[in-house]
């Protein structure tokens, strides 16, 4: 950029030069010595322009009109703990909206049982998706909700962590995808990598150091075969072989014969097999029909094990994996049959624990009950599903049992801690 001061400055350099070219000639003609070259003029040095940037303008924080915060005719004077609870009840997809009845179900349930007037609960419909999940969440927010529960699913969280992040509102959500937790935003499910570190742990606990592994194809595959890769490694344990399976059961006989083919009379000693449901049951006969005797080699699974009706499958007789204690989930189920006359879907129960704990904490004063600080609480808590903490990073941390597949249930051969003092992981 050109100096506007620049031409001025060259016009009086300029004559300084003359003038000092003159001065010099008139001395050397009175001295009348040898001739001697004038010394170079000082150079003048144009300083930079120097731009300032002005300090930038404080974006005043998020404000809600507390003349909008819901109360209810029913609870007179009192001052209510606003709880929003944002679910796919509107889901088109069914086992969407049974899943989520079940969790409104055991929400209510906890609101029951602890018998906390003052806490109000805000239902929500999200439809599953990310628009409907934002906008349950500002119309929560709005509402006057001191925490969210839910959302359900990834892209849902995503979608209401930047409304609640803005006026400092808490969430608990229930998606199993750690990639979308963070600062207060918390996720109270059951973590696919504590699953595999407690089983892998355990498993080399006894002695075990060579093992093989059947994914599932797609994401979830790869993200678990990773994560066992890396549970191995750390306890100087190796992979010696690995394969993935399609979802079609006819299409599962190559793999087991890839994986059955590498065991070569003993080339491992646990197989590791991270589904539950069908795919499982489809997969667990073939096996021992290509020579993989589960008498010699231990099956190992995670907590998508956690299913009664895996004790009807022979080959998974004597399988581990690792869950939440059973016994207090038990009395759980009991008391939701008889309320509602049916038994819930097995991830209902994290409803009952959020409201619990939103309960629990409903007593502190207000600006205290929900704050990070509190809710990442080093000593955790206490529910049906066993101890939890959240972690400052947005994950939660569990106290996981071991448990062995046996013809009349399973049984925990490892029970779960009661403490996180010391930390079990």
């Amino acid at each position: 950029m050109k100096n506007p001061a620049r031409p001025a400055r060259m016009s009086r350099f300029t004559a300084l030069k003359t003038a000092i070219a003159l001065g010099a000639a008139l001395f050397m003609a009175a001295c009348e010595t040898a001739p001697k070259q004038p010394a170079p003029p000082p150079q003048v040095q144009v300083p930079p322009r120097v731009e300032v940037t002005p300090p930038p303008v404080a974006t005043p924080p998020a404000m809600r009109d507390p003349s909008r915060f819901i109360t209810p005719a029913f609870m007179g004077n009192e001052r209510p703990v606003r709880v929003a609870l944002l679910l796919p009840f509107n889901s088109p997809r069914e086992n969407v909206r049974t899943l989520s009845t079940a969790l409104y179900n055991t929400a209510q349930l906890a609101l029951f049982e602890f018998d906390t007037p003052n806490v109000l609960l805000i239902p929500k419909p999200t439809g599953g998706t990310a628009a409907g999940a934002r906008q349950a969440a500002r119309e929560a927010l709005d509402a006057g909700a001191e925490l969210i529960i839910g959302p359900l699913f990834a892209e849902e969280v995503t979608a209401v962590a930047p409304l609640a992040r803005e006026l400092n509102v808490p969430v608990i959500a229930f998606s199993s995808d750690s990639s979308v937790g963070g600062p207060g935003i918390h996720l109270l499910s059951f973590p696919l990598d504590q699953d595999v570190e407690r089983i892998v742990d355990y498993a080399s606990l006894q002695g075990m150091t060579r093992y093989a592994a059947l994914y599932p194809q797609g994401s979830y595959g790869e993200r678990v075969r990773a994560t066992f890769d890396r549970a191995v490694s750390r306890r100087a344990g190796t992979v010696v072989a690995q394969t993935n399976y399609p979802a079609d059961p006819q299409a599962m006989y190559d793999p087991a014969q890839r994986i059955a083919r590498a065991y070569g009379g003993g080339n491992y000693e646990a197989l590791f097999i991270p589904e539950g449901g069908q795919g499982l049951k489809a997969m667990a006969p073939l096996l021992p029909y290509y020579d993989v005797d589960p008498r010699k080699v231990k099956f190992l699974g995670t907590g998508a094990w956690n299913d009664a009706s895996l004790t009807r499958e022979p080959p998974l007789n004597a399988a581990w994996y690792p869950a939440p204690p059973p016994e207090a989930h038990a009395q759980f189920l009991e008391r939701y049959r008889r309320a509602y006359g049916a038994t819930p879907p097995r991830i209902a129960s994290l409803g009952y624990d959020a409201v619990s704990l939103a309960v629990a904490l409903s007593g502190l004063p207000e600006g205290q009950r929900y704050t990070q600080q509190t809710l990442t609480n080093e000593d955790g808590f206490a529910g049906v599903d066993g101890i939890f903490r959240f972690n400052p990073d947005g994950t939660t941390e569990r106290g996981l049992a071991i448990l062995e597949i046996r013809p009349t249930g399973a049984v925990v051969i490892d029970p779960a801690p009661t403490s996180f003092n010391p930390r079990i992981f």
